[in-house]
């Protein structure tokens, strides 16, 4: 079984983080690859452009942005499962300052469910 935990990308890496995950379409502005230390970083798992780009522009509605998210990873059942092999340890990374209004929080729900 796998353990997941959210965090910055920013946020200074440790040795307890496992398997390093960018879950950002985009890469974080600033940041070198070797700084930022990611293992895997899988852009299949993000919101599309167009939902990306909604979601910037009505952040009050969080219900509806992860209602459209989950429907967008019922689409990608091969990455969740490449997520869910990655390791004991696993460490969802995103560059989204409030974490927990973030899709991160969507899609640990979905992996915690499958």
């Amino acid at each position: 079984m796998t353990s997941f935990r959210l965090a910055r990308v920013y946020t200074e890496p440790t040795s307890s983080d496992g398997t390093r995950v960018l879950a950002d379409r985009l890469w974080p502005r600033g940041l070198s690859k070797e700084k930022a230390r990611i293992d895997l970083w899988l852009k299949d798992l993000t919101p599309s452009n167009g939902l990306r780009i909604w979601y910037h522009t009505h952040p009050e509605d969080f219900d509806e942005f992860s209602a459209r998210y989950r429907q967008e990873l019922e689409a990608q059942p091969q990455a969740i499962e490449q997520l869910l092999g990655a390791g004991e340890f696993v460490t969802l990374l995103t560059a989204r300052k409030e974490l927990e209004h973030s899709h991160l929080v969507v899609l640990l729900e979905v992996l915690e469910r499958s």
